[in-house]
């Protein structure tokens, strides 16, 4: 799998077979649906931090 060896050069894709290619594809598309849930779930979190400080807080408190 070309994942575990690093990203291919564009000219090198072209020696890679076909079932490789495939497969790398789809184990891109998974690792980027990962991804982005994980940047939700980040961005879901600092946002709920943001509104407990700003109700929270008070003068003079940091």
């Amino acid at each position: 799998m070309l994942a575990a060896h690093g990203t291919a050069q564009a000219g090198d894709l072209a020696v890679v077979g076909e079932a490789e290619l495939v497969e790398e594809l789809s184990a891109l598309t998974t690792q980027t649906a990962r991804m982005r849930a994980r940047m939700t779930d980040i961005m879901s979190e600092l946002e709920r931090r943001r509104c407990t400080d700003s109700r929270g807080a008070r003068p003079g408190r940091h």
